[in-house]
């Protein structure tokens, strides 16, 4: 899961922290921007079992301005994070990937990222425009082949929920 860690100025590893059950009633308030959105509410518990993850949701925030959760499953991990200081573009524009390919999800400007030394590893991000920030999506094979697309797995995933998101 080292790769938000990565894509979020390369701060240190997880807080850990409690697991939350996961509202069966995800947030979706249209229009008031990331500052009420909850990440780890966000899924709903028939989605993470059709992903083969758990519905426990534990902490994911490796930096203050980036707030998470994430989920576990047999092959994979989900990581979802909010950031209200960053933009599709802007993100890009930091460097430090081994790939940044803007693409659409769900009608939203998105991105495709493979942090710096990640590429080939098992994992993805994709990157989300909402509410005035981006939310990031993750998906972490736990071993390098445990996901034959990573990219895909975590884009069909976005485009699956990312409707929900505030604009």
């Amino acid at each position: 899961m080292a790769l938000f860690g990565l894509s979020a100025c390369g701060s240190g590893g997880p807080t850990g922290g409690s697991s939350n059950e996961t509202s069966a009633a995800p947030t979706s308030e249209s229009g008031s921007g990331l500052a009420s959105f909850d990440p780890c509410t966000f899924f709903k518990p028939d989605e993470l079992t059709s992903y083969g993850l758990s519905t426990q949701s534990e902490e994911f925030t490796q930096v203050s301005f980036q707030p998470g959760c994430s989920w576990t499953g047999k092959k994979m991990s989900l990581a979802l994070q909010k950031n209200a200081d960053e933009t599709v573009k802007s993100l890009g524009e930091g460097g430090g990937h081994d790939e940044y390919t803007e693409i659409k999800i769900a009608g939203r400007d998105a991105a495709r990222m493979i942090v710096a030394g990640a590429k080939d590893q098992g994992g993805c991000v994709t990157v989300v425009s909402a509410g005035g920030g981006i939310v990031l999506y993750q998906v972490t094979g736990y071993m390098r082949d445990s996901l034959a697309d990573p990219c895909g797995e975590v884009e069909k995933i976005a485009n699956q929920t990312a409707s929900r998101l505030p604009k």
